[in-house]
């Protein structure tokens, strides 16, 4: 059979598997690689819980499979979903495309220098800003936003670029380090990326943008490839290279789903997705803040923590427990991306 003629289902179960495999495969390598040059988290810190020392660069092994996914994928064009598209945006596609992959690349290096050499935190955050201004050259900018009540044909305001530039700036770097704040017990960043993955997978097919249910099928293949070495006990973590890595798919994938019929959808949908790191992130800024500490200070008060100590949950039921939270509100998310739908077409019409 033509790869003309394979059907977008099984292009999107092709990268799922590949992502997956790669990353399965790829995993005990980085875990030799890691032990042998000692990059390992010993869990004496405020912010992971640990028995022993962990190999903590698993985001290498994430991010190739991820990586590789999405190559081969680009090679089936126009078979792959990328052929879904309009021919004069297939260009605009792959470009996308490229840029996420090149970004994803530079916060993996920026991720693997702070597990490796531990960066201070505003260098860290400098790194950020860089590697964002840098994705926004590919055109990753959020353009504006859509008021669906309002007359059809002029809902739409465009941002000029002093607000869209650093909202994008803000809308990154507040992603990137929500994700990283999470990733606290043994699987549950890994787990938690799989589940929002595959539900913002569904919501991408039903706006009908093949890019970005492309991009999180990829991802949420190499968060469950990764997941059995990272599930407590784990055999190795995340690090900042997988952490910052996660949170820059997600801020990504938002922005290119973002349209003047849809950036509702494709800001306020992956906000509903991600809630439980959004909103642990915003308690932990407040907390820091009003008892004198710098926010960038790590603790034990984030929302899996308090199950633990508070609650006495072992990791285990923690972690699932937060599987179920993520699950809800993934449930939500479709269904709120559904009436978004039915607003806009309303507006619209």
């Amino acid at each position: 059979m033509s790869l003309h003629h394979v059907s977008p289902v099984g292009i999107y179960a092709a990268a799922f598997v590949l992502a997956a495999a790669v990353t399965g495969l790829t995993t005990p390598l980085v875990v030799r690689l890691a032990v042998r040059l000692g990059i390992v988290d010993k869990g004496d810190h405020d912010r992971r819980m640990h028995d022993s020392p962990k190999p903590r660069v698993g985001g290498i092994a994430v991010f190739l499979g991820f990586a590789f996914a999405l190559f081969a994928m680009l090679g089936l064009t126009p078979a792959s979903p990328l052929g879904l598209t309009p021919a004069a945006d297939q260009f605009g596609a792959i470009h996308r495309l490229v840029g996420l992959l090149f970004g994803g690349l530079l916060i993996l290096g920026v991720g693997i220098w702070d597990d490796v050499m531990t960066m201070r935190p505003r260098n860290k955050l400098i790194a950020q800003i860089v590697v964002a201004s840098i994705s926004m050259l590919y055109g990753f900018v959020i353009p504006g936003i859509t008021n669906p009540f309002h007359d059809p044909g002029t809902n739409w305001i465009d941002f000029p670029i002093w607000v869209g530039v650093p909202l994008t700036l803000i809308w990154y770097v507040g992603m990137m380090n929500a994700i990283n704040f999470l990733d606290g017990l043994d699987g549950l960043l890994a787990g938690v990326a799989a589940i929002s993955s595959v539900f913002l997978f569904v919501i991408a097919l039903v706006h009908d943008n093949p890019v970005v249910a492309l991009v999180v099928i990829a991802l949420a293949g190499s968060a469950l490839g990764f997941l059995p070495y990272n599930f407590n006990p784990a055999r190795i973590i995340l690090g900042d290279a997988g952490s910052l890595f996660i949170g820059y798919v997600f801020a990504t994938v938002s922005i290119i789903g973002a349209s003047k019929t849809a950036i509702a959808v494709s800001v306020v949908v992956p906000l509903l997705v991600l809630a439980l790191p959004v909103l642990d992130t915003a308690a932990a800024i407040v907390r820091r803040a009003s008892s004198g500490k710098r926010i960038t200070e790590a603790d034990r008060g984030h929302f899996h923590h308090q199950l633990i100590f508070r609650f006495g949950l072992n990791v285990r039921q923690a972690v699932l427990l937060l599987y179920a939270v993520c699950f809800v509100l993934g449930a939500v998310a479709l269904a709120f991306s559904g009436e978004f739908t039915h607003v806009f077409r309303h507006a619209t019409t």
